[in-house]
């Protein structure tokens, strides 16, 4: 795969660049550049910025609102918002269930709910995990079960680890629909308001301190039937599509590109014995390695994409990725909050005697690889995903 950029290419970043310099306000990127949790407005505006571009769903088919982008131009937008310390695009509504809908989803559903992704009318969080199904997902025990009338499903169980599930309106599930078959077959994919009676949110706190994440509980939950994407009993099939989209995303190319240069940065003004710690040769050897890494995972993310734009989804690639892509983010924060040494405190304090002074990712550096344990865990653990890409290319 030929990795220059042709001419178009590079007029194609130069615009981008033009763009995220414009229109990103410098707040918002003061925000990313500290790694401060981003508050349901901050994703909000930057949803609206993307989407008065046309930019928002990228990798949509042109007639359902996307751009048509190729797989390099996708490539590059991706590392110059990294760059640019953009906002990531909260996934939940234009990366993981809009690809579902518009492959599974039938012509109402895709008129219905996919503008109403593009223009904010709907923020979405996902129903997967439960107490007792996270890696082994196809466990699930939340069941939904036709009512009298045959209009409606009656749901009841639990959901949790549901990221940003307070700020939605709207909530994708996998509901056991068939307690008797086995278990990814009896599984179907539902839509459900937020706002149904019966519906109950309750926060989790992370280890920073932070609410990011939920569990959510359904007791009688009344969900029209027009709400099932694709069939009934056959919802593990729309599940592992939009889990390769969820775990392409989780790998995060372009943020570690971004880590990567930080980390630079940090190592050159850092110093050790009169050196810049970027001239300790064990320091040096740690970045070295991971930047080969990250650009090894550059070329994957390329050939990923590609098949998402040649029409099909990605396959044991997807798994790599996110293996190789968490590993790479969190020695990226490992490295990062080593370098800062005792600097890199969890809270917000004065900066004071740091060589690094008072900048923002002084003091978020700890608090970031903490949260950051969690990438090689959710989406399906590395070692679930090791399983699959045995599976897939082995054929064991």
């Amino acid at each position: 795969m030929d990795l220059s950029f042709t001419p178009e290419e590079q007029a194609f970043r130069d615009e981008v660049q033009a763009f995220l310099r414009d229109k990103v306000p410098t707040s918002l990127r003061d925000r990313v550049r500290a790694g401060e949790h981003l508050g349901k407005a901050d994703h909000e505006q930057w949803h609206a910025i993307l989407n008065a571009q046309g930019w928002l769903a990228n990798h949509w088919p042109q007639q359902w609102g996307g751009t048509g982008w190729s797989a390099v131009q996708k490539f590059i937008f991706e590392h110059e918002c990294a760059l640019a310390y953009c906002p990531r695009t909260v996934p939940f509504g234009v990366n993981m269930l809009g690809p579902v809908l518009i492959k599974y989803g039938s012509d109402a559903q895709k008129r219905h709910w996919l503008p109403r992704i593009l223009d904010g009318s709907d923020w979405w969080c996902q129903g997967y995990s439960e107490p007792g199904a996270g890696s082994d997902l196809a466990a699930v025990k939340t069941t939904a079960v036709k009512d009298a009338s045959g209009q409606f499903y009656v749901v009841n169980g639990q959901k949790t680890w549901t990221t940003l599930g307070h700020h939605a309106n709207m909530i994708f599930c996998l509901v056991r629909t068939d307690r008797d078959a086995k278990k990814q077959e009896g599984i179907s994919f539902l839509l459900i308001d937020m706002a149904t009676p019966g519906v109950e949110v309750r926060p989790i706190i992370t280890l920073d301190g932070e609410h990011e994440v939920n569990e959510v509980f359904f007791t009688d939950v009344k969900v029209p039937v027009a709400n099932l994407v694709g069939e009934e009993h056959k919802g593990w099939t729309c599940a592992k599509y939009l889990l390769t989209y969820e775990r392409t995303n989780i790998a995060g190319v372009g943020f570690s590109v971004a880590a990567m240069a930080r980390l630079k940065d940090v190592a050159q003004r850092v110093m050790k014995n009169g050196k810049p710690l970027a001239q300790d040769p064990l320091f040096a050897a740690r970045m070295a390695q991971v930047e080969i890494e990250l650009e090894n995972m550059k070329t994957t993310n390329l050939r990923v994409i590609a098949a998402v734009a040649g029409g099909g989804a990605p396959g044991a690639e997807s798994s790599m990725l996110k293996i190789k892509g968490t590993e790479i983010r969190q020695e990226l924060n490992a490295l990062l909050r080593r370098a800062m040494g005792p600097h890199a405190r969890a809270l917000v304090g004065t900066g004071v005697d740091s060589p690094l002074g008072a900048e923002p990712e002084v003091h978020h550096a700890t608090a970031q690889y903490f949260n950051n344990r969690k990438l090689s865990i959710f989406g399906g653990s590395n070692e679930v995903q090791k399983n699959i890409i045995s599976k897939m290319i082995l054929g064991l």
